[in-house]
């Protein structure tokens, strides 16, 4: 089951508490926990605060006079990706957590205060440690725009991959320290998909910014394989992997994938791997082409050649299929009854069966499908 399903369920946070964890500003004394049972859960209840956030943006372009935040169909498809990534969650617990358990309970070293601010501000550390390890994600790349809608576009497949690294911190650093973590690494990096904020004065030295992670959503080839940090770009200057905003960024991946069906989204690089895994001679070659650079080939360097990246004209024309405007209208309504659905799944998770839970999801994943069908005109 979900976190919050577990016995004894997760500590009540207040509207002011959650606004601060979306920006990692919750201290110690106010989000630290005996157990992993009382952690609640920050990212569920943020919906809300997402919603909000997205419109502001929207506002503050219109006011700006600038090019509004978004397209309806970029931003079916990112929201669909996002509540796609979620489904899993509904049904068990995060493997993120299963597997950091498992290690905490059998294999130890020794156990940091779970009520120490130094444990806290070391976990702090440690997650945002781990995304400069972390293999590149594409489906959360794959969209043309730059805005919040694109912070909520995530992998489904992501924490299957990623996991494998948070277990060093089980040794020493509770469960309930790491879930607390684990949910503001991920909820920080949502107000940094903006192009409404430009620059932060001195924040830009530490903190990943929106203009520093403009550069990592790039397909310009000075933005390629740049500013990994997830909380702190600290981690890029010391492992040179930063670079600083310069020419206008084209967002998206070298090779645009052009469709909006979140299930070929979620897809596609393990198509791309499989058949690029097969039509790769030798066996050492075979295990390069899962564990180097998409761009990566026989006699390649790990990440590829940077010639081979497409030239950046800055006339880059986003995919964006003409439809009727009441298809866009019929879209928009009819998500909106899906996400209250999923809204409404998570809140009665613990009252329903496991076949109608099954059911709902299915429903859920098939409307889902057929939006991203319609804004293609399929």
């Amino acid at each position: 089951w979900a976190m919050g399903s577990q016995a004894g369920g997760p500590r009540a946070t207040a509207p002011g508490q959650q606004l601060r964890a979306l920006f990692y500003v919750l201290p110690p004394g106010e989000s630290s926990f005996r157990t992993v049972e009382e952690v609640p859960d920050y990212v569920e209840k943020s919906i809300p605060f997402f919603i909000a956030f997205i419109g502001l943006e929207f506002a503050v372009t219109w006011v700006q006079k600038r090019k509004l935040a978004g397209r309806i169909n970029d931003g079916i498809s990112s929201l669909s990706l996002g509540i796609l990534s979620r489904l899993p969650d509904v049904l068990f617990r995060s493997i993120d957590l299963i597997s950091y358990i498992y290690v905490w309970n059998n294999y130890r070293l020794f156990e940091l205060p779970w009520d120490s601010p130094w444990t806290w501000y070391l976990t702090l550390l440690g997650v945002d440690f781990v995304n400069i390890l972390w293999a590149a994600h594409q489906v959360h790349h794959s969209s043309e725009d730059y805005n919040l809608f694109t912070a909520l576009r995530q992998s489904v497949l992501q924490k299957y991959t990623s996991w494998i690294f948070n277990l060093p911190m089980a040794l020493f650093i509770p469960p309930s320290v790491f879930a607390v973590h684990l949910q503001f690494n991920l909820l920080y990096q949502f107000w940094i998909h903006t192009e409404v904020v430009t620059k932060l004065g001195p924040l830009e030295w530490i903190l990943n910014t929106p203009s520093h992670h403009r550069v990592h959503h790039g397909r310009n080839p000075y933005c390629i394989d740049k500013n990994y940090g997830g909380t702190l770009i600290i981690w890029d200057r010391i492992f040179g992997t930063f670079e600083a905003e310069d020419a206008k960024v084209v967002y998206g991946l070298t090779h645009p994938v052009n469709s909006f069906d979140p299930i070929m989204l979620q897809l596609r690089p393990l198509v791309h791997i499989w058949n690029t895994f097969w039509a790769t001679p030798g066996f050492c070659n075979k295990l390069s082409v899962i564990f180097k650079g998409p761009g990566w080939g026989p006699g390649k360097p790990r990440l590829g050649l940077p010639e081979e990246i497409p030239v950046i004209t800055g006339k880059e024309v986003p995919f964006n299929p003409s439809v009727p405007v009441y298809l866009n209208w019929y879209a928009v309504v009819h998500f909106a009854i899906i996400m209250d659905l999923y809204t409404g799944l998570l809140g009665t998770v613990t009252m329903l069966s496991q076949g109608t839970i099954l059911l709902r999801i299915g429903f859920i994943i098939l409307s889902l499908t057929s939006f991203g069908l319609l804004m293609e005109n399929r």
